[in-house]
């Protein structure tokens, strides 16, 4: 079978897995290896739908002895199975990232014989490129819930991000949808990975592992959870586990005739945009799970963004005077992000803040302007009422939505030079 095949097979395979950032690692430049994997070191290129393309972004194997509800390698599904080769991948790697068309590598693989074989592949390919290729460049590498714990600390010594993926917030529904996983085999591994971060960090022998942390996945519309549980969990995720980044997939529905998968075509893409608005609350804004979400409004409003929409919830709150208000309070507001909330605090050391002042600091006055006066006047144009204040920023949110959710081919741009870069 040719290479050319191998990777319009395991490349297509691969989109689904949006837990691949290239942020965060600090590995240096050194003589005689190729590459390097500190922040300017690495080129970010995204799709339309927000995921990251500057990785060559590929599985080893689609050949997977699990049969996952949703998955489109799930062992019963008629598909052609590919793997590659280590030495494949390794050409493959090297190939792209000379002639400049990747900053890195995002491995991932369907479960091929066992979850320790696959993660004994997995890591001969980056040990390769480690120690006889010199490369010194972003490596990402999934890890295979259920393997042996030794196998994640070996990987960890040459990835620098790993992510084990959740795949579906609860366990009912990981036990109704891939009743071959456990939650325990995920979360035992992260739980590792936390520990030994931790003791890398502390160390000061210059043990180097998983320096840009690890990530998780979720899935968006698979099952029947509530957005309140995957919300409560993605909080978790970042308290208990110090989780670099927690990722939404929107369901995409590949199979039609499976009785435990929602039988709309429509994949949530609007959800899923919801949940990573809600999620850049918890991160950056000081906000709570439960004071977004409850179990008595389990789901978020997709009309309108979680931020405003809790605003409007709390409109007793509101409107508060920019001039007098703390950074906790500005960053509750709608359109008032921590830049523009540090900058305002900057201002006011001067003097007091005009609404043209304002726009200098990059507040989105059309959707703060409902929530805020300045020297007492108030800005928002009809009633200080919920349902009008609501019905404003609808229409400023109604060009959301719409985008394709295909990821962007690398392959595809690059295609005539295919038979070069697979001779390396």
């Amino acid at each position: 079978m040719s290479i050319q095949h191998k990777i319009a097979l395991l490349a297509e395979a691969a989109k689904y897995d949006v837990s691949c950032s290239s942020s965060g690692s600090h590995r240096a430049p050194e003589k005689g290896k190729l590459g390097h994997a500190s922040p300017p070191g690495i080129c970010h290129s995204w799709a339309e739908d927000g995921r990251c393309i500057s990785l060559l972004k590929i599985l080893l194997s689609n050949d997977c002895v699990y049969d996952c509800a949703y998955c489109v390698n799930k062992s019963s599904n008629a598909t052609e199975r590919v793997t590659f080769t280590p030495e494949e991948l390794v050409r493959l790697t090297i190939g792209f990232y000379r002639r400049n068309y990747i900053e890195g590598l995002f491995i991932s693989s369907a479960v091929v014989i066992s979850p320790d074989h696959t993660m004994e592949q997995m890591i001969e390919v980056v040990k390769i490129l480690r120690e006889r290729e010199g490369y010194n460049g972003y490596i990402h590498m999934k890890g295979i819930p259920g393997a042996d714990l030794k196998l994640i600390e070996k990987a960890g010594r040459y990835v620098d991000r790993m992510s084990l993926n959740l795949e579906l917030p609860t366990t009912r529904s990981l036990q109704l949808l891939a009743p071959q996983k456990t939650r325990n085999e995920i979360l035992l591994p992260m739980d590792y990975l936390k520990g030994r971060i931790i003791e890398s960090k502390q160390s000061r022998m210059g043990d180097i592992f998983v320096p840009a942390g690890q990530t998780t996945q979720m899935m968006v519309g698979a099952s029947d959870d509530s957005d309140y549980e995957i919300m409560t969990l993605a909080e978790g995720m970042y308290g208990t586990r110090a989780m670099k980044r927690v990722y939404y997939s929107a369901y995409v529905p590949i199979f039609q005739n499976e009785k435990n998968l929602p039988s709309t075509l429509t994949s949530p893409l609007l959800r899923e945009h919801r949940l990573y608005q809600a999620d850049w609350l918890l991160r950056f804004y000081g906000f709570g799970a439960n004071e977004l979400l409850s179990p008595d409004r389990p789901n978020l409003d997709i009309t309108i963004d979680p931020k405003a929409f809790w605003a409007i919830s709390n409109l007793n709150l509101f409107p508060v005077e920019v001039n007098k208000a703390s950074l906790d309070t500005l960053l509750r507001v709608p359109g008032i992000g921590p830049i523009s909330a540090r900058r305002i605090m900057q201002s006011r050391r001067f003097g007091p803040l005009t609404y043209e002042g304002l726009k200098k600091t990059g507040v989105v006055l059309k959707r703060a302007k409902y929530f805020i006066t300045l020297g007492g006047r108030y800005y928002g144009s009809g009633e200080f009422e919920p349902t009008a204040i609501r019905n404003q920023l609808i229409v400023s949110d109604s060009t959301i939505g719409g985008k394709s959710i295909n990821q962007l081919s690398l392959l595809d741009a690059y295609a005539h030079t295919m038979p070069e870069l697979i001779k390396g």
